[in-house]
């Protein structure tokens, strides 16, 4: 739990006052002499064994006095609570580095398990489509509702040469928010070109999200970082996943055997700038495990949240019921006492 005006706190050292104030005020009343007409009167206004019904209304009075004084310092505290994910990318790099077996069988055998687990245990109110990266991007699924097209699109994967991470990026914002019109080949070669809207704060967009696997570095198409930024800038979190050994190698391929190591430093990066998660996985079972976590993070989260509102509800109910207590204790003194008579 939290305070967002923690000075305020020093209010607390006030709320023993009215319960001294009322104790001094009900030792007062009994010194003051009070005439009934009737002793069968005082019998209806002092019913045996409940006297500790005469207090309760000054109890919750003085419970809604001491909630009024913590709702000044604005408590907060960090509550879990269901994502507003509506739609999702995931983006898959296919160039020829996916190919090396330094994850058994093979890396891209391993990721198109894993996200087809990944896919299957989405929530049913979230949508998904599927775009692949190499030497350019395209989208491979549109966003679907239909599990099966998406299991399906990823049992379509191509491999190609080269890496265009940023180019992958790029599709995926464009799949998430067609309202934007981006064009697509000039946002590729000149993306500072492009006119974007006005920057809003990372990740405020709560309703899209991407997910973003690679094993390796790009080699062409426009800076990830920059793409990124442009995520960032629309509220957008890219959630990236490097996967691979640092000493991955595609051996026999065109005759030649290829190192290929995966980029860590700019997955965690993009992650970073766009307000995403980053996750690293060098095993088959370490990449299932990281869509396990980034399942929890597409449905749920965990958000500081102000109270200061319930606390002013809580402060109301309580001056309400202290309310009616007195009232219905007036409305039974009434009849008792005319029957009295």
């Amino acid at each position: 739990m939290g305070w967002l005006a923690p000075e305020m706190l020093w209010a607390l050292l006030s709320i023993p006052i009215p319960f001294f104030l009322y104790l001094w005020a009900w030792r007062q009343r009994k010194k003051v002499v009070i005439h009934f007409s009737s002793l069968r009167l005082l019998k209806a206004a002092r019913q045996p064994g409940q006297a500790w019904r005469v207090h309760l209304p000054a109890f919750l009075l003085w419970l809604m006095f001491a909630v009024g004084l913590t709702a000044l310092a604005r408590p907060t505290a960090e509550i879990t609570l269901p994502s507003d994910y509506r739609k999702l990318v995931i983006a898959m790099d296919v160039s020829r580095s996916m190919l090396a077996r330094d994850v058994e069988p093979s890396r891209i055998e391993a990721a198109q398990a894993a996200v087809r687990a990944f896919i299957g245990k989405l929530p049913h109110d979230v949508r998904a489509g599927l775009v692949t990266f190499a030497g350019t991007a395209q989208v491979v699924q549109g966003i679907t509702e239909d599990r099966e097209a998406l299991l399906a699109a990823v049992d379509r994967f191509e491999l190609q040469r080269a890496t265009a991470t940023g180019s992958g990026l790029l599709f995926s914002i464009h799949l998430l928010r067609p309202d934007l019109a981006i064009d697509l080949e000039q946002a590729i070669y000149a993306p500072s070109a492009v006119p974007w809207p006005a920057p809003s704060t990372p990740g405020s967009d709560r309703s899209a999200a991407i997910v973003l696997l690679s094993d390796g570095r790009r080699t062409t198409g426009p800076d990830p970082i920059e793409i990124a930024q442009r995520a960032a800038d629309l509220g957008i979190k890219v959630h990236t996943v490097a996967f691979g050994t640092e000493h991955g190698v595609i051996p026999g391929y065109e005759g030649y055997s290829f190192f290929v190591k995966v980029d860590q430093e700019t997955l965690k990066a993009v992650a970073q700038i766009t307000g995403g998660q980053y996750f690293y996985a060098a095993t088959a079972e370490e990449l299932v495990s990281a869509y396990q976590a980034l399942q929890g993070k597409l449905t749920l989260e965990k958000k500081q949240t102000e109270l200061s509102f319930a606390a002013l509800t809580l402060m109301f109910a309580l001056g309400m019921a202290a309310i009616a207590l007195v009232w219905r204790r007036g409305q039974r003194m009434l009849p008792r006492a005319a029957n009295e008579r």
